[in-house]
């Protein structure tokens, strides 16, 4: 009769962890840095369809880095138990506390229980009224879960990468700089081997406060790629979706695709300046709510 060969507790948790974090290595990084009027999210992704970061909730974002497959069922996880809440409760119990939580107790059951623990990191982010509130949550494979401030790094090489945001991150930045900030760090995680982003290289996404429910919108397009350029006037997205139907998350200032004319307005309302007229003084926008198909439906 043979015996079963014995390994220890530690011996095997250690090897989860190895085996979970060389999958992750393997990944693209994400960062996801605060900023004045929000939260930013950027990801190393040339897929216009197999996103890295997307929205759980009203004013909560997420962004994973790993394993596609499992993010992806953390996500959906998520938005299920957003909706749930928000629908059993009320729209102002769903926070990034909760999520994290949830988060943490379904991966630390994944990796002491199951077979394979998930090659994943991902983030959760709350923006809050200020930006003292916003929160900014970093959960691991085996269900650690940690409070960031200001701004995280996943997957890849993230080591190099979050040292140089701690060193080039500060509080009250526009999110021009925050994004070239990330891009440029993303770009030289290698210092043997720097490469260049382009803006087809990168999924970029934010937590806008200064919209009055639901805050996430991507960007693309002629906008993003003025946020990225330094000569640019362009400082911040505007509080107005696109005028189209169908990109209903995603804000690109590609005006010229609906109105000719549009080109011809001034520079500031086409580079994302917000102006007196487009804010109400609550911080509602007006014309948001009449353009965009999702932020029609009530509460």
């Amino acid at each position: 009769m043979t015996m079963p060969m014995y390994v220890s507790p530690e011996q095997l948790m250690k090897d989860r962890a190895d085996f979970a974090r060389k999958g992750i290595a393997r990944g693209r990084s994400v960062v996801v840095a605060s900023y004045a009027t929000g939260i930013a999210f950027v990801a190393e992704n040339p897929s216009r369809t197999l996103h890295k970061v997307s929205e759980l909730y009203d004013r909560i974002g997420f962004a994973g880095a790993g394993k596609y497959n499992e993010f992806e069922n953390l996500r959906v996880a998520g938005i299920r138990y957003a909706d749930m809440r928000g629908y059993s409760y009320d729209r102002r119990d769903v926070t990034a506390r909760g999520l994290a939580n949830a988060y943490t107790q379904t991966l630390g059951t994944i990796f002491t229980q199951e077979s394979k623990p998930y090659e994943v990191e991902i983030a959760v982010a709350q923006v809050g009224s200020s930006q003292q509130t916003d929160q900014i949550y970093r959960l691991t494979y085996d269900g650690s879960v940690t409070e960031e401030r200001g701004f995280v790094a996943m997957g890849g090489v993230s080591e190099p990468i979050a040292t140089a945001l701690r060193e080039r991150w500060a509080p009250d930045l526009p999110l021009a700089e925050v994004l070239r900030v990330a891009v440029e760090v993303l770009a030289a995680r290698d210092e043997e081997d720097p490469r260049d982003l382009a803006a087809d290289d990168l999924e970029v996404a934010v937590l806008d406060r200064r919209r009055p429910r639901r805050t996430f919108r991507r960007l693309g397009g002629p906008l993003l790629d003025a946020l990225l350029d330094e000569a640019s006037a362009t400082q911040d997205v505007p509080t107005q979706d696109d005028p189209r139907p169908g990109l209903h998350d995603t804000l690109t200032q590609d005006l010229a695709a609906v109105d000719p004319d549009a080109t011809d307005a001034p520079a500031d309302t086409r580079a994302g300046d917000t102006t007196a007229d487009d804010t109400k003084a609550d911080g509602s926008d007006g014309e948001q709510d009449t353009t965009n198909p999702q932020t029609q439906r009530e509460d």
